[in-house]
């Protein structure tokens, strides 16, 4: 209601006529086109990322920071979309990063294709239940007929070749792809290395990204052990040191200080001199506890002064202070060492071991690392990225995670479908051709999703420099009359329309997330038929 009928104090009788114009609503049709034009805005804007010749966006932070990135998640998550849905898009790649780590750009322009057909299906007075009702019925075949289409690629530690391809699929697309092989195998062994194969699990905590500017990226490498963004404290300290006993403390090398803010009066110099004793008597406690232990190495989560520092040089024990906390935790999983919270706690049991541990400097710069290696856990591991600036180091990284998930997903499910847009021809054809043999209204839905599964190879070709509806054409003629599900878009161009020959293979549990979840989205957008935004009082 608009108005309220109510009286004053004298019974006289008036009306209250609300204020209306802090609210605007749409509803109806007109409610879920406004939704589907927004949805189809920020599809469009990754569109052309999709596939190895997509193109990159740059991104600018209101803080003046650059992101150049092809990656679906990395785009829609760094864009500011004031839009509700809009925002939804945004989880939606979100969701994809997070559970399968790859095909967040895919699953975006899918969407968008769903909602598009929506649209004409809505022109053509088709009520939007009965279109989602059609686009379920529709996903549904496409996900079985993924499963009837996908192939089991047989791999082992011993050969990893299939994994490896797998890989040099997902790097396609991205920045790294000049050093498309050395990445690829760093990621299958990365996973390898933390992989447990018999529960069919990978930890991805154990496996540190860590990059540095400088150099290229061919001087990128996969190291066995952990690397820490920090130097010796001291630089006299030795820089490498063989059969290492890392003592890993929580507790700062300094004395206890007590909770409260005390008041310390000294008034002469024999206090002072006291005080100073004490300090140093602390210090030298402290050091003797980590030197009765067996440790010959501190890697401590705080700082320390000047003065400990040079009694840790005198006692010849090598320390690396300022250590992050997921750093710390990543050295104690990799040397089988425990984190100690007092000095008191330290013994020998608790004690991480590795066979190296030496400082590494880069360039004219001064900039140092420190490598521990031949852990006694070899289950951790650090890819080491290099560049020649920030943006290349942290796309690189970007794209070498995105690798890494594809592998991860082939060790829980080794069954792939062809990529360059095969497996989309192929349930199209298959959507397609169940339509014919519905006889109620959803049959127009089923049909516009083969149409939409198609918006995926076009795009493909498009952004390859190819003529999208011929090529399209083409390939879906060929896969009916061939019968043979793998051929796809030749994107590089190489005169090979077969995928399975040009090893390009996409995890079959990613291509039906996508499926599954573009499906699901688009649903829920048509279901929506009303809008009403409150208007804060500063708009």
């Amino acid at each position: 209601m608009s108005a309220i009928y109510t009286t004053d104090e004298y019974g006289r009788p008036f009306i209250i006529v609300r204020e209306q114009d802090k609210k605007s609503r749409k509803t109806g049709i007109e409610a879920t086109k406004a939704h589907i034009m927004a949805a189809k805005t920020v599809s469009n804007i990754v569109r052309t990322s999709l596939g190895p010749r997509g193109l990159d966006k740059i991104l600018i932070s209101p803080d003046g920071d650059i992101t150049i990135s092809n990656d679906g998640a990395t785009i829609m998550s760094q864009m500011a979309i004031e839009n509700q849905i809009g925002k939804l898009l945004v989880e939606l790649s979100k969701s994809q990063d997070e559970e399968i780590g790859d095909g967040t750009t895919g699953i975006v322009v899918l969407a968008g294709a769903l909602l598009e057909q929506a649209e004409e299906l809505l022109d053509r007075g088709i009520h939007p239940i009965r279109i989602s009702d059609g686009f379920e019925r529709a996903c549904k075949i496409a996900v079985a007929h993924l499963d009837k289409v996908s192939d089991v690629i047989p791999w082992s530690k011993d050969d990893t070749s299939d994994l490896f391809k797998c890989a040099k699929t997902s790097l396609g697309s991205k920045i790294v792809n000049k050093c498309h092989d050395q990445f690829a195998q760093m990621a299958v062994d990365a996973i390898l290395a933390v992989a447990d194969l018999e529960r069919k699990d990978v930890d991805f905590e154990l496996i540190k990204m860590e990059g540095k500017v400088g150099g290229e990226m061919a001087d990128s490498a996969l190291v066995k052990g952990v690397i820490i963004d920090k130097d010796f404290s001291h630089p006299q300290m030795p820089k490498d040191i063989k059969d290492a006993k890392i003592a890993i403390l929580t507790c700062p090398f300094e004395p206890p200080k007590p909770k409260t803010k005390p008041k310390l009066e000294i008034t002469t110099v024999k206090e002072f001199e006291e005080l100073q004793k004490y300090e140093r008597d602390t210090f030298e406690n402290m050091i003797k506890q980590v030197k009765d232990c067996g440790a010959n190495v501190v890697a401590c989560q705080w700082g320390f002064d000047d003065e400990a520092n040079s009694l840790l040089l005198q006692h010849k024990l090598p320390a690396i202070r300022w250590v992050g906390g997921p750093e710390i935790e990543l050295l104690a999983i990799a040397t089988n060492g425990r984190i100690v919270p007092r000095f008191e706690d330290l013994s020998a049991e608790k004690l991480g071991a590795a066979g190296t541990i030496r400082e590494v400097t880069f360039g004219t710069t001064n900039e140092t690392m420190i490598v521990v290696e031949d852990c006694a856990n070899s289950k951790a591991v650090t890819v080491f990225v290099r560049g020649g600036n920030k943006m290349i180091v942290d796309e690189a990284k970007r794209s070498l995670h995105d690798a890494m998930c594809v592998v991860r997903n082939l060790i829980v499910d080794n069954r792939v479908v062809y990529g360059g847009a095969a497996a989309e021809i192929s349930c199209s054809i298959a959507v397609d051709k169940e339509a014919d043999q519905v006889s109620t209204i959803e049959q127009y839905a089923m049909r516009s999703f083969a149409r939409a599964l198609d918006a995926i190879p076009m795009t493909l070709a498009e952004n390859s420099g190819l003529p999208p509806i011929e090529t399209l054409s083409f390939v879906k003629s060929e896969q009916i009359k061939q019968g043979i599900t793998s051929l796809g878009v030749d994107c590089m161009d190489t005169g090979i329309n077969n995928m399975k020959e040009q090893f390009v293979f996409d995890p079959l549990i990613s291509k039906r997330q996508q499926y599954l979840l573009a499906t699901q989205l688009v649903k829920m957008i048509l279901k929506i038929d009303d809008v009403i935004v409150h208007k804060s009082d500063d708009q």
